[in-house]
């Protein structure tokens, strides 16, 4: 990801469901945050899937009482510094109930809340993210007029993950929609077992193709409006003064290149630099 270009990157659990498993995997993005130079965001999302053998009011109720509460101990201990919490909300999953349950627990422990939503059905997830003022939703393949009307008033913005719905083969998001409509549209490599890819200039190049976004849009999307879907807006995303300084240095004749080149990012990207310091070098670019 940081050869791609990548400074600040979003990483979630929920890969283990029950609490051992959880805490183990949010250990780990806390050991990267420590360790690396890229920038990293935690997410809780012990709701991402029901375990086996249990309800969902059951793995609702363990997930409030037991596992968010050991979660804060560890976070008051300084063990862990977790930031977002997250739900998938589906048929099948978590509903919206159980969604608003838990996504409540943790926003009144203090995580913000950004979560997935109306992915694969029309749940009215958006609705319930703007009720709850959610900082973020990602997914919204199939997110209502009404949803977005919602999200656009509430402030809460759009993470879109092209990579998903290319590979699942799924509708596209409508960005255009949304950001006609004025909802804060972001972008997202969804990296993950099902979508492997850890380059947002990809990411950047299927916006504008498979969902009509401008060059200019997808690099906002990609920069200051993914900052904002992370609650970091005030520090990253864009270069102002008082900001962190990350930004790249690219070999070509326009920035449009990054974009443009599908798949070529490698051989333009010479430069990462990350608080000002230049964490990747890279002495293969192409000449321009």
């Amino acid at each position: 990801m940081l050869r791609s270009g990548t400074t600040l990157v979003e990483c979630k659990s929920g890969y283990g469901l029950e609490l051992d498993a959880e805490l183990k995997m949010l250990a780990v993005i806390e050991s990267a945050r420590r360790s690396l130079d890229i920038g990293i965001s935690a997410t809780y999302c012990g709701a991402h899937a029901v375990p086996k053998g249990k309800t969902v009011a059951e793995a609702t109720e363990d997930i409030i009482n037991v596992q968010l509460p050991k979660l804060k101990e560890k976070m008051e201990k300084g063990e862990l510094r977790v930031d977002n919490i997250d739900v998938f909300c589906e048929k099948g999953v978590f509903d919206l109930d159980s969604t608003r349950a838990i996504l409540q627990a943790g926003k009144d422990m203090g995580l913000q809340i950004n979560f997935h939503g109306d992915e694969l059905h029309p749940m009215n997830s958006a609705q319930l993210g703007a009720e709850l003022n959610a900082l973020a939703i990602s997914h919204l393949e199939e997110v209502t007029n009404e949803g977005i009307a919602a999200m656009a008033k509430a402030g809460t913005s759009a993470v879109l993950l092209p990579t998903t719905a290319y590979i699942l083969r799924l509708p596209q998001p409508r960005a255009r929609d949304m950001l006609d409509r004025g909802v804060i549209v972001a972008l997202g490599s969804d990296f993950n077992p099902n979508a492997y890819c850890c380059s947002m200039p990809m990411v950047m190049h299927l916006a504008c193709v498979n969902m009509r976004m401008s060059m200019n849009e997808a690099l906002a999307a990609a920069t200051i409006n993914a900052a904002y879907a992370l609650g970091l807006s005030q520090s990253h995303g864009s270069l102002e003064v008082g900001k962190q300084g990350d930004l790249l240095v690219i070999n070509a004749s326009r920035w449009e290149h990054l974009i443009y080149q599908f798949g070529g990012h490698q051989e333009l990207i010479k430069y990462v630099i990350i608080k000002g310091n230049v964490v990747y070098e890279n002495d293969k670019t192409m000449d321009f």
